[in-house]
């Protein structure tokens, strides 16, 4: 459960100050558990995915310490802050590989382009999932990540969605007797932020089973082989509560500032009613501002934020320790 800082990774002072248990590794006697993590997030999102993740793995594996390998692919260009720190804390791909980590979570990024052909760091990825195919015993591959593994190696591509699948969605439970869903209710919620998809069809074709589903539209969050040992998302149940509000922060900005044209509605499902109304007003806000040419208001985070909720965070809590049992 403690998450051995047997590195000056920031996000464990963060963690800590949470109340998340950090500890020296030479203060901890108990089995360890290496992880990996090849963070492909952008620049923005680096530091907060590590955070998310390492809440997850600790919550997961009750009794082990937790040893986390960050890992950067440099094809991935970064600004200078971002840079700074993957040179500081990141291991490359080869480094990794001799740690030979225990569990593996490879995450997505935010490419629009349906067609993994054209991902710019195409062949780093594929090198990864093979690897990980090969050597790692439990992996866990999210979103685009996810779509690369169906592509690359079974051939089935993504198509890009009508809209973009934004927010916080109610799902269906369909394999109840798998392991890495048990105890999980049909109305589970899970959030989504994504312009692509790969149909159920495509996941089974590919040998894989198909766990829990959005109960609107049928769109798979959750897959994963027999035994549990390889899972994918094309969710992100490892979301903060903020992660959506500050897209949402984020794709205003770019309306005002002429890089969009439509005003972003707040992602689906991720604030009350109370919520719901500030960011109406907010939105009523900077319209009127750009009719006037007058500057936009700030952003209302600090007040939206206590409007929040993290319904999804028990679920996925049970799925990571259900996954990280797969090692025993």
């Amino acid at each position: 459960m403690p998450l051995l800082a047997h590195i000056p990774l920031p996000a464990f002072a963060r963690l800590a100050g949470e109340g998340v248990p950090v500890v020296a590794p030479a203060d901890w006697d108990g089995p360890v558990l290496r992880a990996g993590l090849v963070n492909t997030m952008a620049d923005g999102a680096l530091e907060a995915t590590e955070r998310q993740f390492l809440r997850l793995l600790a919550a997961g594996a009750p009794g082990c310490g937790i040893e986390l390998h960050p890992c950067e692919l440099p094809e991935i260009p970064r600004g200078a802050a971002a840079r700074h720190h993957c040179d500081a804390h990141y291991r490359s791909l080869a480094e990794l590989r001799a740690v030979r980590p225990e569990a593996l979570i490879v995450c997505g990024a935010n490419v629009t382009d349906p067609d993994l052909e054209h991902l710019y760091y195409r062949e780093a990825l594929a090198e990864v999932i093979a690897w990980a195919e090969a050597e790692v015993p439990l992996t866990l591959f999210s979103c685009l990540a996810t779509h690369a593994v169906l592509h690359f190696r079974h051939g089935k591509r993504r198509r890009q969605l009508a809209a973009k699948r934004w927010g916080v969605f109610p799902h269906r439970v369909v394999a109840p007797g798998h392991r890495l869903v048990a105890g999980m209710a049909d109305g589970l919620v899970v959030p989504h932020s994504r312009w692509n998809d790969v149909p159920a069809d495509d996941f089974a074709a590919a040998g894989l089973d198909v766990l829990v589903v959005d109960a609107a539209d049928g769109g798979v969050h959750l897959a994963a082989t027999r035994d549990g040992r390889r899972a994918f998302m094309q969710g992100h149940p490892e979301y903060d509560p903020v992660s959506l509000l500050k897209e949402h922060k984020r794709e205003v900005g770019r309306f005002v500032a002429g890089a969009r044209g439509d005003y972003p509605e707040a992602p689906a499902g991720i604030v009350d009613a109370g919520g719901l109304a500030k960011l109406a007003r907010y939105r009523d806000e900077v319209l009127a501002a750009g009719r006037s040419r007058a500057v936009a208001p700030a952003y209302p985070e600090a007040a939206v934020a206590p409007h929040l909720h993290d319904a999804w965070r028990r679920d996925t809590e049970r799925f990571f320790g259900a996954w990280l049992a797969g090692r025993e």
